[in-house]
């Protein structure tokens, strides 16, 4: 049987041929690795005791010590994915507690896209420490039952289901010191915690001192192609390498890992002031034209952008138009709203749209919807 042609699917095209998405410029893979090889060289790992063995030694501590350093706490650890990093983290507290109840958002990355790993792999129970798209508070806490009895407690920085939202410093410290109160351990999914850093307006050490473990991630804001760690007390640090090994995150060699690490530390991390700038000008320029971003103001370098389409196929199809002339996928293709009437999408500034007018940028996706 002859097989029917396949219709073309102009919003995969227009994808297919943008040379900058989710703010980075596009590279082969060799180009990649060939730039990692003379970072190598640059960064000084040019000699045999460079590799780690185990993720011990070599490019993997100096990674780690790096990190640790720029986030104040005594150790860090490398992990392959923030995935692995966070089960880790809330599994160390669980079982530090002998309790496995965990409250998070109900938009936490963990509960939305990860296919219930927690649960099923580790037996957590979790409890909603808020519902919808509000960042949470100690009241939120205090009001959850028993809440002394928790294993953690996690608040996502920032919240990124919710446009990218992060709590007020207030309300930080707020939900800190009633988790110290309560003797609960409390970790911070910081994924975009470099991206948050310049809402806060303080040093990362002063943020990272209010939880008690946090994940950061490798390949958003600094460019990695995988790779997270979680930073914590040296003594946490040792149980977080235990559970990285029984997840089989301990590979014979991390190196390329770190190495990554250490280039968008060096590299990318410089850039984020002014990637968070860039999207605060956009969404600015976005509101001005009938657009609406969330949150208002924009708080880090990515938030949700909506706006007026009463259909959400042309609206894509304005997108796609736009994409594939400027070869830059701005945000992702247009989708339906929770509002009847409305599209919704999310924006990601990264050094490769730095060079791009704010105004340009915010022309080019009122254009997709017609405005």
């Amino acid at each position: 049987m002859d097989e029917k042609p396949q219709t073309p699917d102009p919003v995969a095209e227009a994808m297919a041929a943008c040379e900058v998405v989710g703010g980075r410029r596009r590279v082969t893979p060799a180009e990649h690795l060939a730039g990692l090889a003379r970072a190598a060289d640059e960064l000084g790992l040019d000699a045999w005791d460079s590799w780690d063995t185990y993720g011990a030694k070599g490019a993997v501590q100096r990674a780690e010590e790096e990190v640790a350093g720029l986030l104040g706490t005594e150790g860090a650890v490398l992990l392959p994915s923030g995935t692995m990093g966070q089960q880790a983290a809330l599994r160390t507290w669980c079982d530090r507690a002998g309790s496995q109840r965990v409250a998070m958002p109900d938009l936490s990355h963990l509960l939305t896209h990860e296919d219930d790993a927690l649960r099923v792999l580790h037996g957590v129970r979790v409890e909603h420490l808020t519902v919808g798209r509000r960042t949470p508070t100690a009241a939120d806490l205090r009001a959850l039952p028993d809440p002394a009895s928790l294993g953690a407690v996690l608040v996502e920085l920032p919240l990124r289901d919710a446009g990218c939202t992060l709590p007020s410093w207030e309300d930080l410290e707020g939900l800190s010191a009633a988790a110290r109160d309560l003797g609960v351990a409390l970790h911070a999914d910081g994924a975009r915690l470099w991206e948050s850093q310049p809402f806060y307006d303080r040093p990362l050490p002063e943020v990272v001192g209010l939880v008690d473990s946090v994940y950061v991630s490798f390949y958003k804001a600094l460019g990695a192609t995988s790779g997270a760690a979680v930073a914590a007390s040296e003594n946490v640090a040792e149980e977080l390498r235990v559970w990285r090994h029984r997840l089989g995150g301990t590979l014979y060699r991390l190196t390329p890992v770190a190495l990554e690490a250490l280039v968008g530390l060096r590299d990318r991390l410089p850039l984020v002031p002014q990637c968070v700038a860039w999207a605060r000008a956009v969404g600015e320029e976005l509101e001005a034209r009938g657009l609406r971003v969330a949150p208002r103001p924009v708080q880090t370098a990515a938030f949700q952008v909506f706006a007026p389409a009463e259909d959400v196929e042309v609206a894509r199809a304005g997108w796609a138009r736009v994409a594939a002339r400027e070869r830059v996928a701005l945000c992702w293709p247009w989708g339906p709203a929770d509002v009847p009437g409305w599209v919704v999408s999310e924006v990601t500034a990264g050094e490769a749209l730095l060079e791009v007018e704010p105004a340009r940028a915010a022309g080019w996706l009122a254009e997709s919807v017609g405005l």
